[in-house]
Order: C-alpha cells, then sequence, then structure tokens
C-alpha cells in the first residue's frame, strides 16, 4: 500500500510542476528534490512490502516513508488553501505572489511551506539511509527483470479439508462429473471452479478426483499455489505418471516427454489453487488435445484464469451455503463427539443459528468456528461469549489468512480501492458508479491512453469481481456491474488492513469514542456519535457519514471526498463553511433534506468533480457551480438549468436538469458528455435539446421526458439522421411523450447499438413491435402505453427480437399481447399489468412471468 500512496504524491508533485511552477519559485527546487527522492525510494518499496510479514524493521520504515508521503501531501494542499485565502482578501495576491516567489523569505507562505520541505528533506536522507541497513533491495538489483514475488501467506492447505464435512458439495461433485464424461464433448475440456478462497474448492477438486480416476487410466492432481515453477509442475506431472525424470533436463525436453506420453491417451488432469493466466499459456501446448474425451480440471480465485484457459467453457462458479446448510456444517463440527443422528440441545439452536450467520455462507469460516466452539464447554453462557467476542483475527486467524492470500495478490492500485469498501457499512449494497467516482476523486485511478477515470476505474470493479472479492448483486443491460456487496469476512479483512496502513478509519456503535483518531486518513463514521469528530485529525481527506444528524465537518479543510447519506437533522451552522474546502472533489447530499442555498456559492471549489444531490428537494443551482473546469457528474433531480455556463469539457454526466432554451444556445460542446437525462413538460424545449443533441456524439444514456415530441412532425429525414441513428456509442435510450400522429415508427430511426429502449405514453397510431423487433442489440424492453386506445386491442410480435432477455409491459386499458413462435428467443424475465391477456408459444412457457394489479410507473 506504501507504494500505492508515494505513486500518487508522485503524480501530484509532477502535475504541480507542470501548472503551478511559476507559484513556487525558489520553493520549487525543493520540491524537484522530494519528487526525485520518492522516485528513488519508489524503486525498492515491492521488495520492502514482500518483507514487512517476518521483519518489524522494514514494516516500520515503510510506515515512516507513507506518513513522509502523507506530509508531502499535507504541505502542499495546505500551501494552496492559504493561497486561496490570500486572494479572497485581496485580488491581486497572485500577481504579487508570481514576482516575490523566486524570494520565498519575502513570502510568509512560501517561507512556511521551505521550511517544512526542509524538514522532509532530512526525513527522506534518513530513510533512503536505512534502507541498506534493513536489506530493502532495489528493483533493478534483482537482476534481469526477475519479478518479486510476495510471500504466500497459506503455510499449509487450509481450505475445507474433510468432504464429509459439506455435504452440500455432493451437488457440485455430481455437476462436475457429468461435464467429465466423454459423451458431453471428445474435444480437450478445461473445466475450472472458482469461487472465494474458503468456499472449497480445494475439497471438491479431490472429491472429484477420487470419483473420476477410476474413469481414466491417466490421471494427475497437483497443487499449483502462487509460487510456482512450471519445470517443477512438469517433473511432478510426469513423476504421478511413473515416468522417470533426469535432474538436469530443462522445461523444453521434459514438455516434450510429457506430450509425447499423453499423445495417444485419455487422461485427467486436476490444477489446484491456479493464481493466474500465466499458467495454462505455459502448458497449453504440453497438453495434446488428440479428441478422445480428456479432461483438465482447474481451480481458481480469478474468473480469468477460466475465460483464457477455455472460452467455449463456463466457468463453475461455488456458491455461500445456505442458511440450513451453513448451520448443519457448524453444528457438525462443533458437536463433532456426538451420535450422527443426535440434535442439538434446544437452549443452543438458537445461538447456533446466530453464529452460523456470522459466517455469511463460507464454509471454511463455519468449521474455524466450530472448531472453536468444540473446544468450549456445550452451555448456554460459553456459545453466548463467543458469540459476542468472536474477533476473526485473533480466534479465527486461519480463515482470514486464506482470504488475506487474494488481497496480498492484488497490484498496488487494487488494493488500494478494495481497502476503500471498508467506508461502507455491513451488508451495505454499494452502487458501482456512485464508488466509481469516489475512487476518482481519491486519486485511486491512474489515467492510461483515451480512456477516461471512470472506465478504467470500471476495470478494476471488474476485476474485483473476477478475483471473487466482491459479490455482484446487479448488472446494467451492456454487463456492467450496477450494484455489489462485500462478504463480511471479506469486509473484515479489508477493514483490518486498511487499519494497519492507516487507509480508513471505521467508527461504529462499537467503536471506543475515547480512543484517539488523530491521523486518520478516510474516516467513515457508520453510527450517530457526532462526538467521534472530535477525535479525528484536520488531514483527513475523505469523510462518509452514515447517520441522520449532520454534525460541523467544514472544519477538515482537506476533504476530498465528502458523502453526507440521508441527513435530516441539521442546523445551518453544520453546513456553513462547505463551500470553502477547496481540495473537494466529490460532495453527496443523496436523499438528505439540506438545502444548497445554505451553501451559499460553489465559487472557491474549483476542483469540484462530482456533485450528487438526488432525492433533495433542491430545484436551481448556483451559476458558479457551472464555471466549474474540472467538473465531471451532476446528479439531480429537476433542477432548472443556469442561464449561462463555460469551462464544461470534462463533463460526464448530466441527470435530470430541466431545460432552459438560453442556456442550451449558450453550452460549450460537451466532448466527453456520456449520460444526460433531460425533464421538462413544455414541449417548446425539444427545438433547443436537438440543438444540443446534434453537437454530442458520445453519448452512452439518453433519457428524455417531455409531454410531447412535436419536432417528430418535421421531415424524418432532417431530423432523424442527426438526432438517434449517428450515435454508434448511444446503448440506453428513454423516451417520455407523445409522438406525432402523422409519423410512424421505424427500427432504422433508433441508433444501430441499442442494448435498452424505454417507450412513455408513444401513444403511436399502430403496433411498434414488427419495426421494433429488428433492433439486433436489444436486451431489455420497457412499454408503457406505447399506443393510442384504437390501437391498442391487440398487439402482435410477429417476428424478431433475437438476443432480448428482459420485457416489461404496461397499458392504461385491455389489451391482447400475442407472440410468435420462435420470437425472443432468448427471453427469460416478462413483467406485464393485469390489463393485458398474454398469448405465448410453447417455447416460452418456461420463463419468468410477473403480473401486477396496479401501474407500473414506478418501474421507469
Amino acid at each position: 500500500m506504501t507504494e500505492a500512496v508515494v505513486g500518487y504524491v508522485l503524480r501530484k508533485l509532477a502535475n504541480i510542476i507542470e501548472e503551478k511552477m511559476e507559484y513556487l519559485g525558489g520553493v520549487g527546487n525543493k520540491v524537484q528534490w522530494v519528487q526525485r527522492e520518492l522516485t528513488r525510494i519508489q524503486c525498492c518499496l515491492r521488495d520492502a512490502d514482500a518483507k514487512r510479514k517476518g521483519d518489524a524493521r522494514v514494516q516500520n520504515w515503510l510506515n515512516e516513508l507513507r506518513d513522509v508521503a502523507y506530509r508531502i501531501e499535507d504541505a502542499i494542499d495546505t500551501l494552496f488553501i492559504e493561497v486561496e485565502n490570500h486572494c479572497q482578501k485581496d485580488p491581486s495576491f497572485l500577481h504579487k505572489l508570481k514576482k516575490l516567489c523566486h524570494m520565498p523569505l519575502e513570502v510568509p507562505i512560501l517561507h512556511k511551506l521551505a521550511n517544512e520541505l526542509g524538514e522532509i528533506e532530512n526525513v527522506l536522507k534518513e530513510i533512503s539511509k536505512s534502507r541498506v541497513e534493513y536489506g530493502i533491495e532495489l528493483l533493478q538489483e534483482k537482476g534481469k527483470g526477475e519479478a518479486i514475488i510476495l510471500p504466500s501467506r497459506r503455510a499449509v492447505h487450509q481450505e475445507v479439508d474433510d468432504e464429509s464435512e459439506i455435504v452440500a458439495l455432493q451437488a457440485d461433485k455430481n455437476n462436475i462429473l457429468k461435464l467429465l464424461r466423454p459423451e458431453e464433448t471428445l474435444r480437450r475440456v478445461v473445466i475450472t471452479i472458482v469461487g472465494t478462497g474458503g468456499l472449497g474448492k480445494t475439497t471438491l477438486a479431490h472429491m472429484v478426483y477420487r470419483s473420476a480416476k477410476a474413469e481414466f487410466k491417466y490421471h494427475i492432481m497437483l497443487s499449483v499455489s502462487q509460487q510456482f515453477s512450471i519445470t517443477d509442475l512438469l517433473r511432478k506431472m510426469l513423476r504421478q505418471l511413473n515416468y522417470s525424470v533426469p535432474k538436469n533436463q530443462d522445461v523444453g525436453k521434459l514438455s516434450s516427454k510429457l506430450k509425447s506420453f499423453l499423445s495417444t491417451k485419455r487422461y485427467l488432469i486436476i490444477l489446484d489453487d491456479v493464481w493466474g493466466v500465466e499458467l495454462w499459456s505455459q502448458l497449453k501446448d504440453t497438453l495434446p488435445e488428440v479428441q478422445n474425451g480428456s479432461r483438465v480440471l482447474m481451480t481458481s480465485r480469478l474468473i480469468d484464469v477460466a475465460l483464457s484457459a477455455d472460452p467455449k467453457m463456463t466457468p463453475y462458479k461455488l456458491n455461500f451455503l445456505d442458511d440450513k446448510e451453513s448451520l448443519d456444517l457448524l453444528l457438525k463440527k462443533a458437536l463433532s463427539y456426538q451420535e450422527p443422528n443426535e440434535e442439538c440441545p434446544s437452549d443452543l439452536h438458537g445461538l447456533a443459528c446466530e453464529l452460523s450467520k456470522k459466517c455469511k455462507g463460507l464454509p471454511l469460516a463455519l468449521i474455524v468456528l466450530g472448531g472453536i466452539l468444540s473446544n468450549k464447554e456445550c452451555t448456554y453462557p460459553v456459545w453466548n461469549r463467543v458469540l459476542q467476542t468472536m474477533d476473526w483475527y485473533t480466534k479465527g486467524k486461519d480463515c482470514m489468512e486464506v482470504l488475506a492470500m487474494s488481497y496480498e495478490d492484488m497490484p498496488y492500485h487494487l488494493k488500494a480501492c478494495f481497502l476503500y469498501l471498508a467506508s461502507f457499512p455491513e451488508d451495505y449494497e454499494i452502487s458501482a458508479n456512485r464508488l466509481i467516482r469516489m475512487w476518482v476523486a481519491e486519486g485511486f485511478i491512474p489515467h492510461e491512453g483515451r480512456a477516461t477515470m471512470e472506465e478504467i476505474a470500471e476495470d478494476c470493479l471488474e476485476e474485483l469481481f473476477q478475483r471473487s472479492m466482491i459479490q455482484v448483486l446487479s448488472r446494467s443491460t451492456n454487463g456492467s456491474i450496477k450494484c455489489f456487496q462485500v462478504h463480511d469476512l471479506l469486509r473484515d479483512l479489508a477493514m483490518h488492513e486498511a487499519g494497519q496502513e492507516n487507509f480508513v478509519t471505521v467508527l461504529s456503535q462499537a467503536s471506543d469514542v475515547n480512543q484517539r483518531y488523530g491521523e486518520t486518513r478516510r474516516a467513515s463514521l457508520q453510527c450517530c456519535k457526532p462526538e467521534f469528530l472530535e477525535y479525528i485529525g484536520p488531514n483527513t481527506r475523505s469523510l462518509l457519514w452514515f447517520g441522520l444528524c449532520l454534525p460541523k465537518c467544514y472544519n477538515f479543510r482537506l476533504l476530498k471526498v465528502l458523502e453526507l447519506v440521508g441527513i435530516r437533522n441539521y442546523t445551518p451552522d453544520s453546513v456553513r463553511g462547505i463551500d470553502k474546502l477547496i481540495h473537494l472533489k466529490y460532495l453527496g447530499f443523496r436523499n438528505s433534506g439540506i438545502e444548497l442555498k445554505s451553501l451559499c456559492s460553489f465559487r472557491h471549489m474549483k476542483t469540484l468533480e462530482t456533485l450528487d444531490i438526488r432525492g433533495t428537494e433542491a430545484t436551481v443551482l448556483p451559476n458558479s457551480l457551472w464555471n466549474i473546469r474540472t467538473l465531471r457528474h451532476v446528479l439531480c433531480d429537476g433542477v432548472a438549468a443556469p442561464t449561462s455556463a463555460s469551462n464544461l469539457i470534462n463533463l460526464q454526466t448530466l441527470r435530470w436538469i430541466r431545460p432552459i432554451d438560453s442556456w442550451f444556445r449558450k453550452l460549450p460542446i460537451l466532448n466527453n458528455l456520456r449520460n444526460l437525462h433531460l425533464l421538462n413538460e413544455d414541449e417548446k424545449y425539444w427545438v433547443p435539446v436537438i440543438t444540443l443533441l446534434q453537437r454530442l456524439y458520445f453519448l452512452v444514456t439518453l433519457d428524455i421526458r417531455l409531454r410531447s415530441f412535436v419536432v417528430i412532425s418535421l421531415p424524418v429525414e432532417i431530423v432523424y439522421p442527426i438526432v438517434l441513428p449517428n450515435y454508434e456509442k448511444l446503448q440506453f435510450l428513454s423516451l417520455k411523450g407523445s409522438w406525432s400522429k402523422n409519423v410512424s415508427l421505424e427500427a432504422d430511426l433508433f441508433p444501430p447499438h441499442l442494448v435498452k429502449l424505454t417507450l412513455i405514453n408513444s401513444k403511436l397510431g399502430r403496433n411498434p413491435m414488427p419495426e421494433l423487433g429488428k433492433l439486433k442489440s436489444l436486451k431489455k424492453l420497457r412499454l408503457k402505453d406505447v399506443v393510442d386506445r384504437l390501437a391498442s386491442l391487440r398487439m402482435i410480435c410477429p417476428a424478431g427480437f433475437p438476443v432480448l432477455q428482459h420485457l416489461e409491459m404496461d397499458n392504461s386499458c385491455k389489451m391482447d399481447f400475442t407472440v410468435a413462435q420462435g420470437v425472443m428467443p432468448r427471453l427469460t424475465y416478462l413483467l406485464v399489468c393485469d390489463k393485458i391477456e398474454l398469448h405465448l408459444p410453447p417455447e416460452l412457457q418456461h420463463i419468468t412471468i410477473k403480473i401486477v394489479n396496479r401501474p407500473m410507473l414506478k418501474y421507469y
């Protein structure tokens, strides 16, 4: 993690040197020296991190370096706060600063920074000198690009070691045995069992091996782990095949021998605990493809391993146990001395249920907890004490060590992203978009190529899923993660590591109010104890408040992220001063009662990137907001557009703005706008909307809600080629409002790559389904009152909808809805109101159908 902190500070220093060097003058030389020294030290951080677990001196060295990196950031940010304060008092201060910057002694704020950097310089020299003393090597000293491998935290195999303990795995074993049979396919198939550490992947692999090896004359089972040698693996494979292997043979000869030996044989090879795609890339040519039903079975925490090995095979995802399976496994381990049919004592049953739920279906956690209980007296007071005091890092250390291996395997920027998840309460449903915007504001996401930082952050979130570190609850129609949760034990891991690294401090009802938290960089207050703020230091960069009462938070002058969720009780003093947080990048008031006029202005927030005020009663935003050049996302509920705007070149999201004609005409080109949501009941604003749309070629989401689309009465060939079809990137389209009577809906009017379409109150004169069925990429379709009353008696889908999966239909009057045979072959979910009578072909009888007897406006 120290490498991530140092890397972030280096990027920040580079930006300052490039953009604001003229303000620093003589002090700039010290800033450049600090940058160079940090760069030199950064080269040895990976080696230091590999040694920190076994050497307290190295751990202390890393802590000192992390703290000095934070100190550098604080010094620079404090300078710009003071510059901003002077500018408010004297608008000519910047001009004076440029004239005097080469003489730091003449400018108190530069003199102060010079002194601070001088002290930092001495500390960095000591840190650099002690590197050799602690045996920390520079990366390039390793020679020839040799990678430094983090030590495995699993000294011995510690997943689930007794298949008799998990009855639930029997069904999984049978499913995999079926995939191993040659009648499924004769080609060499690679099956990969994936899931979080501790789910029982290794146990399942052993179960399958014992049951299947009799059907394969040649069979191999090996544990790979993080630190593998391809040479050693090939030797072990040949030995298991009773093939003699001379000691001096290289990889090429070993690979050739193994391939030759297996070239005419049907084999089963099980590779347990695979940590990267490199293994299969080195083995795939060695294991012959001879069309005889040979099989390879791997276990991994990474979905990428499965997809790279055999793209035709869906990864076999191992699921968490349900409540009954969890309870059975816990009791089996805790009461192992009992007879098989003997029941749990009645006074302990309720406690056992609560204890099993603490493990959230993770078999390894259940076995560890059951083992703890098995060594204790089987009485209510003893078991209740375990329930109240269970600490996984003291009593369940073996379980946490297994989970921590996944964390250790991450690249540094991904570690920062994972640790940030500790900021959210237990069982919290985390919005992917919201989290991504916070990651960007925190500076965790590096800028690479032409992709936006949000797109890179989305890849990071997907990688956390691929590594089985999060549980996805829902995905958008285009496949991106929409909402997810973190398993309780993985959250405990994040909280523990974040605490060790001074990365995030979590304060909850269980926290000690008397403990000092003065050096925390990020604070998450998951309680209603405002007094905790008195114990958080002034240099806090992120504050997430999950409570009802709003404390005073404006004294954290270096804040970059401020999230106030669901605030209802507050006073004007609580928010006074927030507008002076000049480093603030993310400001969230979602579902709160805060009035934005209490903030006075946004004119000091010159680096603000995200403003989220959805669920508030705000109706107007200050014009100063729209002059912030760094602004990326504005999310609100029907706020009136300002009278003027400029410098919105970075704006990506504009959610629920009420159009104003003059604003649209003066609006600059929005080259980066991806998501646009417009709301207005006045049809005259449709013309300026079209003017705006003509300049937005990178839209992904467009949602327009007007009373009617009068412009559609204009010649179609003039309007639509500009408004809709030319948007190659548009995937989500929602239109609310009636269409002109003399215009017929045609598939060519819509973007070519549309995956989700919503039409509300269109009141078309004829059935639109034949044309909508021609949209080849459409996966989700929502329709409400799309045809007028005269045309709504019967709606038929005669053909098309090749990839449609989800269909919702609502109608204010009775209607027959008929789907012809062979239409919508991939449909899995159908939601309709009770006014619609369905006529479906036999092949759609198996889909999920939900009929509601109330208007479905809430779905839109």
